[in-house]
């Protein structure tokens, strides 16, 4: 079992997860996360340490789908850089089923020769991680995202020195010996490959050698070199929102659809969408562009923290019907039952007795009712 894994974001969001690149560790992700959160449950994870036998990038990808199997995911949004993208290659040749889109970032179909992952396997067996550590910052950030963000690439720097050089020098072989190239057209999921277009490592030619083979891809090139997720982060988010859900149109619709969906249900909006009539669509449609859209998509408060917030404004406005469908939208953003109460007790002190009374027995109706029950643990949790 796989326990170095970080899983973040609300239990009712669709999953997306991310895959490392050789030498670098689930922090890779961290600028990029926070904008990723709004819409998706995020998974990251460190391969498990393999000092011992053979190593196949089979063997990585299998590594996502026991990980997927024992958090009982069935499916999933999937994103890996460099050797991460070897795995996503295979994944979306083995195993389509399990994941809604691929994105292939900064790899390629086949990356290097036998000489140059033999020679690098040979020289940190020497001389340890420190002989390349400096190289391979230059790999992998522009000299001006260098010369910007020095704590950043030392940060980089020493997870890079952090690896265990005898799982690296296997990832090596299992990069060496990847190869799937003849296998492209297998890969029937949609897909989207990203790279930098000073990406020394997996360049230009090479994503489009992988959009030109994979029956349904597209190309997006980015102004970064090899670790483009960490250059530019808020770009890349774009992207890969762009990518699973829609491009930011005009009215923000469909980004807006999609958190409601997820923080309200789909029975919910279904309900909303049948009454939508000449005399209220404007409404709906502003509803969801700006409360959906533009708020509730804002990366620096989660989702949680919102419900708590949203819950307790309408217990100060004494909006009845709001709250309840805030309290279901609250449970749905993994707000236990424990904080809601602490919410109308808050609210007993700010707001008032009567207001505080009338939401506890709101909060109860939705609570106590048999679908809430089937759905969520009344114990405090959900």
């Amino acid at each position: 079992m796989n326990t170095n894994y970080q899983l973040q974001g609300t239990p009712n969001s669709p999953v997306l997860i991310f895959s490392n690149s050789l030498g670098s560790e689930m922090m890779m992700w961290d600028e990029v996360v926070p904008y990723l959160l709004p819409y998706f449950r995020v998974l990251r994870y460190n391969s498990p340490q393999t000092p011992n036998g053979g190593l196949k990038i089979g063997d990585l990808g299998e590594q996502v789908i026991q990980l997927m199997d024992e958090l009982g995911i069935e499916s999933a949004y999937y994103c890996g850089l460099s050797m991460g993208g070897l795995i996503g290659q295979w994944l979306g040749i083995h195993h389509p089923q399990r994941f809604h889109k691929i994105v292939l970032s900064n790899t390629g179909a086949k990356i290097g020769n036998d000489e140059r992952w033999n020679g690098r396997i040979e020289t940190i067996s020497k001389n340890g991680m420190q002989a390349i550590v400096d190289d391979t910052m230059e790999r992998w950030f522009t000299e001006a995202f260098r010369e910007a963000n020095p704590t950043r690439v030392a940060e980089t720097k020493a997870m890079f020195l952090r690896s265990d050089i005898k799982s690296y020098s296997k990832c090596c072989e299992a990069i060496r010996d990847a190869d799937f190239r003849g296998q492209l057209h297998q890969l029937l999921v949609e897909t989207l490959v990203i790279t930098g277009d000073e990406d020394p490592v997996t360049n230009v030619e090479q994503a489009q050698f992988l959009v030109n083979h994979i029956p349904n891809a597209t190309l997006h090139v980015l102004h970064a070199r090899h670790l483009a997720s960490t250059e530019l982060p808020k770009e890349y988010a774009e992207v890969l929102i762009d990518f699973f859900i829609a491009p930011p149109a005009p009215d923000g619709g469909a980004r807006g659809m999609f958190v409601r969906r997820i923080v309200l249900g789909n029975e919910h909006v279904d309900k909303a969408n049948a009454k939508i009539n000449d005399f209220n669509a404007d409404f709906q449609d502003f509803i969801t562009r700006y409360a959906w859209g533009e708020i509730w998509t804002r990366p620096d408060l989660s989702k949680h923290n919102r419900s708590l917030i949203t819950m307790a404004m309408l217990i100060a406005l004494n909006r009845k019907a709001e709250f309840k469908m805030h309290v279901k939208a609250a449970l749905n953003n993994g707000v236990t039952v424990t904080e809601i109460k602490e919410v109308i007790m808050h609210a007993a002190l700010y707001c008032g007795l009567p207001a505080a009374n009338e939401a506890f027995h709101t909060a109860e109706e939705v609570i106590n009712s048999p679908l809430t029950r089937a759905a969520y643990r009344p114990n405090g949790g959900t």
